[in-house]
């Protein structure tokens, strides 16, 4: 894309790789760039660091703040302060799992930080699975498992294991992201991911923990791929931001070498001690909790470090460790930076990671579509057989699938043809569909054997053993009334409403118009849909009608192949 006069918005911004890549972008004659950051000052000297470094420059650089995981109200809350609270807490869930409406999206600080500025190109820097997977479940599980055991089970401690499930919360972020960038008309956004290993496999020697490989660490490398292939589905939406990924497999430094205290967690390691003449003895049961004799001396810990950013800061020795050849080993932030911003303006490093998997994956093959319609004419042979047509047994899902594939089916067999159903009105759509249902038992047990009821009117419907809408959960509201029954109508119910009959009269005259509209090159391959596919109008196949509805009105079509 187009760098100059465009706008920027950098998430983790003030970041080591975030500042890198912010101070390499300055050059290019920006129209303004956002430093995103957790912490307001952490943004704004970033912010104030490259004024200084890039004086005069007509770029206007922005700062923003706030945890982009949360509530617009709650971005400038203590992420551990909203999961201590009852109140807080249940939202928060409510916020991962429940149903994503028009309502919730705007109540995210994501969605927020986007629409408001608009950015062309958004750059993430924040590391997201650290962000979600470092949030414990195993410590949560076996919290849960301990009250089950003892029947001592808490509200507390049940939702504070849904409030770590990894998987939910990385869902709900790249909904919640991809609706950003859509209604942001955001143009492309690029993530500086990660393999959480830095680069090394299950032999990784430091991993935080005990273990060896951490199970923490193995879950921040699962969400770490988890992530990329839903970037990876992102990228084969069409019509949305071109996305892409860039993982780093090695340590990043380094930010800067200095002197001074030891901070952990953000705050300084105070010294402690124990003189040799109050030695503990090896002898009964050993209590952590036991600080007899543990004296503190009432200074912190000082001495000199490297400052990796986002990795803690090191000692020499733990530096020179860690990036040592055949370990972690090191790639420093402006490489990342340039390698983006080459990427960003259509280059091809060969480093982009869904890039890689689009040339990499298994696509259709020329010998499926051949079989396709070999199997094709085997299953239309043994419903002639048998006299018995499948039209969809909802394994597939979702439900509007099956309700799809069943209202075309009926108006094949109350019209049989495209003029027929050109040529009626609503009105005698419905009267001859309703005749149908009722006298032909077969396809009316069929359709509701599977789960999907019948608006019969807008006073009446029938419905089989199971229902597969509307959903139910502690959020539905199930109460009968014209917009619920719209919706159910639309997510599976099977409608037999004379708006829903015009509906289908107007698709097949889209579909009519739009294969006579290509009549000059019916025998070229440019079209798919010529009058040939749809047997020159004489024939209703319920499968490449839907086809066609959720490629052309629900543009739910692939475009990489």
């Amino acid at each position: 894309m187009q760098l100059k006069n465009s706008s920027v918005l950098i998430l983790g911004g003030a970041g080591l790789v975030g500042a890198a890549i912010a101070k390499k972008l300055m050059p290019k004659s920006l129209k303004k760039i956002v430093i995103s950051s957790l912490k307001k000052e952490e943004a704004e000297q970033t912010v104030w660091d490259l004024k200084q470094e890039f004086v005069g420059t007509e770029t206007e650089i922005v700062p923003a703040w706030g945890n982009v995981f949360t509530r617009q109200d709650w971005k400038d809350e203590n992420y551990n302060d909203l999961l201590a609270s009852p109140k807080t807490r249940r939202k928060l869930i409510v916020d991962t799992f429940g149903d994503l409406d028009s309502e919730s999206k705007k109540q995210s600080a994501l969605y927020n930080l986007i629409t408001s500025q608009r950015p062309d190109l958004v750059i993430d820097c924040i590391n997201t699975a650290t962000a979600i997977a470092y949030r414990d479940i195993y410590s949560s599980s076996l919290e849960v498992l301990n009250h089950l055991e003892n029947e001592t089970l808490d509200t507390e401690s049940v939702e504070s294991l849904m409030a770590s499930n990894y998987i939910p919360q990385l869902i709900r972020h790249i909904q919640l992201l991809g609706e950003s960038l859509k209604d942001g008309e955001t143009k492309m956004y690029f993530k500086v991911g990660t393999a959480g290993t830095g680069g090394m496999g299950l032999n990784i020697p430091y991993t935080h923990s005990e273990d060896k490989p951490s199970r923490v660490l193995m879950s921040k490398t699962a969400v770490a791929g988890a992530h990329s292939l839903l970037m990876f589905l992102m990228a084969r939406t069409p019509g949305e931001a071109i996305v892409k990924e860039i993982k780093p497999t090695a340590t990043i430094a380094w930010k800067s070498v200095s002197y001074g205290e030891i901070k952990k967690g953000g705050k300084a390691v105070e010294l402690s001690d124990m003189t040799p003449e109050l030695a503990r003895k090896t002898k009964g049961i050993l209590d952590a909790k036991d600080l007899s004799g543990v004296s503190m001396t009432g200074k912190n810990l000082k001495s000199v470090y490297i400052d990796t950013g986002e990795n803690g800061i090191f000692s020499k020795s733990e530096f020179e460790t860690i990036t040592s050849l055949g370990q972690m080993e090191i790639i420093t932030p402006e490489e990342i930076a340039d390698l983006l911003i080459f990427e960003a303006e259509g280059g091809n490093s060969g480093k982009d990671v869904l890039a890689g998997l689009d040339a990499t994956t298994l696509g259709p093959s020329y010998r499926g579509g051949l079989l396709r319609e070999s199997a094709i004419r085997q299953l239309t042979d043994l419903e002639q057989k048998h006299s018995n047509e499948g039209v969809a047994y909802e394994l597939l899902g979702p439900p509007r699938l099956s309700k799809l594939l069943y209202e075309a089916n009926i108006l094949k067999n109350i019209c049989g043809d495209f003029d027929s159903v050109i040529n009626s009105s609503g009105d005698v759509l419905r009267n001859k569909a309703i005749e149908f249902i009722k006298s032909s038992d077969e396809l009316r047990q069929k359709i509701l054997s599977i789960g999907l009821p019948i608006l019969l009117s807008k006073d009446e419907y029938l419905r089989g053993a199971s229902m597969k809408v509307p959903k139910i959960n502690p959020w539905s509201d199930c109460e009968f009334n014209e917009k619920n029954i719209d919706k159910w109508c639309s997510e599976g119910w099977i409608d037999l409403r004379k708006e829903n009959f015009v509906a289908w009269i107007d698709r097949f005259k889209k579909i009519k118009a739009q294969s006579q509209k290509n009549i000059y090159d019916t025998t070229g391959s440019r079209f798919v849909y010529s009058s040939s596919y749809w047997n020159d109008y004489k024939k209703i196949e319920e499968g490449k009608i839907v086809a066609w509805i959720f490629e052309t009105e629900e543009k739910g079509y692939r475009f990489k192949r």
